[in-house]
């Protein structure tokens, strides 16, 4: 089963190209010309993944994938024209699993999509048996994605859940760079490896008590990263 795919573009050229593209590819393609009409095909058909211009009128790109997000784990690849890297890091921020800039390949497009959802069919078929994680006084809830410190809830995006959850998982173990990044972003990852140093940080900044010496997200320098031992 190839899937169903949400495209929000208000630019009719490129979200019939796009439609038509992935078509051929075998996937079921809905559509959306606004970030309003995106939401409100995505809480009533539950794609499997959606691709978002960042730059939409009125809703944009940003707070639909905050939207998503909030209500469920869909992956979301951006669109963007824009120059700054900034949206860039906002977007992957707030929960989006990889971003395409303008002008751009159909090649890339389709190979990106693959990576995105082969990723995280994997991660759905491959969690641990046992329904939590706990490791030292950090507790995953892998059915409701709840994570906690202590008594404390933590609120984390998707990459940031999907990292604390890998290395929770081999608590005391040395997971290597290309491991976490096969594991959390595909073996068809085409960003910058420094992607993951930046979800690192942004994770210590969540669950650490102090980022700048951590407690739980060790560095094993020029190797990866460990969570350590019970």
């Amino acid at each position: 089963m190839r899937g169903t795919i949400l495209i929000v573009e208000d630019n009719q050229l490129l979200r019939d190209s796009l439609t038509y593209n992935l078509r051929k590819q075998g996937y079921t393609v809905l559509s959306a010309a606004s970030g309003e009409e995106g939401l409100e095909k995505a809480r009533r058909e539950k794609p499997e993944l959606m691709i978002i211009d960042i730059g939409l009128p009125g809703v944009d790109g940003l707070e639909v994938c905050r939207m998503v997000q909030a209500q469920s784990k869909t992956p979301v690849i951006f669109l963007t024209a824009r120059g700054e890297e900034t949206d860039r890091i906002v977007g992957l921020e707030i929960g989006a699993d990889d971003y395409v800039t303008k002008p751009f390949s159909m090649g890339e497009l389709l190979a990106r999509v693959r990576a995105v959802l082969r990723r995280t069919r994997a991660l759905a078929a491959g969690l641990p048996t046992a329904e939590v994680i706990r490791a030292r006084d950090i507790t995953i809830d892998q059915s409701t994605h709840q994570v906690a410190i202590g008594d404390r809830q933590v609120a984390l995006p998707p990459k940031g859940y999907e990292l604390l959850r890998l290395l929770a998982a081999n608590a005391g173990r040395v997971v290597d760079r290309q491991a976490i990044l096969d594991a959390v972003w595909g073996e068809d990852f085409f960003g910058d490896p420094k992607t993951l140093d930046v979800h690192i940080h942004w994770l210590r900044q969540k669950i650490e008590p102090d980022p700048h010496e951590p407690q739980y997200i060790l560095t094993v320098r020029g190797v990866g990263y460990r969570f350590p031992p019970q």
